[in-house]
């Protein structure tokens, strides 16, 4: 029975945060400040996500193959390479360091 009601609980949460972004004033969403960070928050949160999935493992801190995954992708972001070609370059990284090590 806990789980309907953390489902429920949930399901009015994500309504009220929902409700609450329809009934701010328009104003306060057209100054500068608020805009910076709109555009700004999301690329921040997949950064914080994708460090915390690549270099976490539970509570301690794992350099493993998904970090050469990363640094390939990287390389290939700084070489300006298409998109699909940085998650090529990351997977082959990846799969290839895993091979290595076992």
């Amino acid at each position: 029975m806990n789980i309907w009601i953390a489902i429920g609980v949930t399901a009015v949460g994500c309504y009220a945060v929902k409700l609450v972004g329809l009934l701010v004033p328009e104003g306060l969403l057209e100054r500068p400040l608020v805009q910076r960070l709109a555009a700004l928050l999301p690329v921040a949160l997949l950064a914080a996500l994708t460090a915390q999935q690549t270099f976490a493992d539970g509570r301690a801190l794992v350099l493993d193959a998904r970090t050469a995954g990363l640094a390939a992708a990287a390389l290939a972001l700084l070489l300006r390479a298409p998109f699909l070609l940085v998650v090529a370059a990351a997977v082959v990284a990846t799969a290839g360091v895993r091979a290595m090590t076992g």
